[in-house]
């Protein structure tokens, strides 16, 4: 195995694991849309009147929490008829939902008390309540931290290739097992990864300033207003 790095193996190789960027991004946006989606729902089971409910979503988000993704891949993928990359994007989805659920819950939690109150003042239906009043309180806060989670699935799409999804690790590695070099891959790999999630992490710095500074304003005007 050549350990040295060679230029023109380099180039030749690029767009061969450039080609698979689209699958990585793919499974990463889709996975991050099961989690934003089926987090806001585990965290509103979690918060269920029917207390059997509650404690069988808090143990099964715990148990999701405590089990590593690959284990959940493997399983899923060796016990169901899905696709490497539907197991990939549902199971990551599914993995980061918990946390994603942790979130919401910090979100939901910081709404004042006065808050439900009013909407019990207005006669509000409970769909009602989380509609109009708690939610678009609890979620712009929450927004930057839920941004970060994009970064972290992206960072988990190598855990792919395990199950046979043909993303920009699996490239890497087949040309490495093929041409007995893993320097240039792995290393462009990297490279990519690094080209498309430092600008996620800059935007998402950005969103904390923005989302701190209206924020800030809000209670501002709540101060000048009492």
């Amino acid at each position: 195995m050549n350990k040295t790095w060679d230029w023109e193996f380099a180039i030749a190789i690029f767009p061969e694991i450039l080609s698979a960027i689209t699958v990585t991004i793919a499974a990463t946006i889709i996975a991050y849309c099961i989690s934003l989606t089926a987090g806001l729902v585990l965290t509103l089971l979690r918060r269920a009147s029917f207390k059997p409910l509650a404690l069988t979503v808090a143990g099964m988000i715990e148990f999701i929490r405590a089990t590593p993704p690959l284990v959940q891949l493997f399983f899923v993928y060796y016990t169901t008829p899905l696709t490497g990359f539907q197991t990939g994007a549902i199971v990551l989805g599914l993995h980061y939902a918990t946390y994603v659920s942790e979130i919401y819950r910090s979100g939901i939690e910081a709404v004042p008390k006065s808050q439900w109150e009013a909407s019990q003042a207005l006669n509000f239906t409970r769909a009602q309540t989380w509609r109009r009043i708690i939610l678009p309180q609890a979620i712009p806060p929450v927004i930057p931290m839920l941004g970060n989670y994009l970064i972290v699935l992206f960072k988990e799409t190598p855990l792919l290739s395990a199950i046979f999804v043909v993303e920009m690790m699996a490239v890497a590695q087949s040309i490495g097992t093929s041409d007995w070099r893993y320097v240039e891959p792995i290393t462009i790999v990297g490279f990519l990864f690094l080209v498309l999630s430092y600008p996620s992490a800059v935007f998402i710095r950005y969103l904390e300033r923005k989302v701190g500074t209206l924020h800030g304003n809000k209670i501002e005007t709540r101060g000048v207003k009492t």
